[in-house]
């Protein structure tokens, strides 16, 4: 390819966001979708221009970014010398049904939030994070084309099979989905239990909130690989329950755990600002932050259910919480403890 042109067929979140992202980049970006208003709503925020499906089909780079059963059922239909790729949760079933395709290199964005569609797209949602390719027999070439597309984007591309991509996302990314609802439906069972939910719970069952239509399908596509996942977690909690009487036994299980936790997420100090419930609260932690020029690298808000104020956590990098709690003083903000 002497230009970067692509088609996107699928506007939604990941679509319209790729298109954003793209387009910031200097990129020719033409997209399609079934629903003629998202196709709209993602021009109208600058993603892409519209084009008619036989004309997005025949381009040079194709991204398919529809829910995984629509990008199988697209792949059995498309005839292109075209390269594609695609951005589906799942990678064996999608590589099966581009196994007719001359030139196909699976992709798979690490990357998301809860909210659908073109409102919710960024061009900086990839900023960061892992993309998927699977190059399981296509050319250098065609492999070199979808990395520099994820580059262009800010991600990170990391070379798997589709069977190695669907194992491992059937443990850190499925498993959860199914986790959340089943503590879900367990805190509803519970008197008070969800009067009572905080951090911990919220943080745990976030991906609840996740589009279900979407979620269902990449759960039953990758079942193959998610269903001895879900007897491996059942076999984990039998064994922790083992240890409901053996407290020492418990100590070290949890301390294992929150090693490897620990290995995979940055040093952070956190520093708590409580908030009261009136306006100008989120102006004031603003000018600390610019004031201090601190490294923000997470921050959680925990509030009542029906608000009243809350506690604001800034994680910082160690060294910088000092400078931040005398910023956020300063503006006449109290600390928790």
């Amino acid at each position: 390819m002497t230009t970067h042109q692509i088609s996107i067929i699928g506007t939604g979140l990941i679509g319209s966001s790729i298109g954003l992202g793209l387009t910031a980049a200097g990129w020719d970006v033409v997209g399609w979708d079934v629903d003629p208003d998202r196709l709209h709503a993602a021009a109208d925020r600058g993603a892409l221009r519209p084009a008619a499906r036989s004309k997005a089909l025949a381009g040079p780079l194709i991204v398919l970014a529809a829910p995984v059963s629509a990008i199988i059922d697209m792949l059995a239909e498309l005839r292109t010398d075209g390269l594609v790729t695609d951005v589906a949760g799942v990678k064996q079933s999608v590589a099966n049904a581009a196994a007719h395709l001359p030139r196909f290199v699976g992709g798979h964005p690490m990357a998301g939030r809860e909210s659908s569609g073109p409102d919710g797209a960024s061009g900086a949602l990839f900023t960061g994070a892992a993309w998927v390719v699977t190059p399981d027999g296509a050319s250098s070439e065609d492999v070199a084309t979808v990395d520099s597309m994820a580059r262009a984007l800010g991600a990170r591309p990391v070379h798997m099979s589709a069977a190695e991509h669907d194992t491992a996302v059937a443990a850190i990314s499925h498993l959860p989905q199914l986790l959340a609802a089943a503590l879900i439906e367990i805190a509803v069972d519970t008197p008070a239990a969800l009067d009572l939910a905080a951090g911990s719970f919220r943080d745990l069952t976030r991906v609840a909130q996740s589009e279900a239509s979407g979620v269902a399908q990449v759960v039953h596509a990758n079942a193959g690989a998610l269903r001895p996942i879900v007897e491996q977690l059942r076999g984990r909690l039998g064994s922790l329950a083992g240890l409901l009487d053996d407290s020492p036994g418990m100590q070290s299980a949890l301390e294992n755990a929150g090693l490897v936790r620990r290995s995979i997420a940055p040093p952070v100090v956190a520093v708590a600002v409580v908030l009261a419930d009136q306006p100008g609260e989120l102006a004031k932690v603003g000018r600390a932050l610019g004031s201090s020029a601190v490294d923000i690298r997470d921050l959680q808000l925990r509030h009542g259910r029906h608000g009243g104020g809350g506690v604001l956590t800034l994680s910082v990098r160690p060294g910088e919480a000092d400078v931040l709690s005398s910023a956020l003083r300063a503006e006449g903000l109290q600390l928790a403890d």
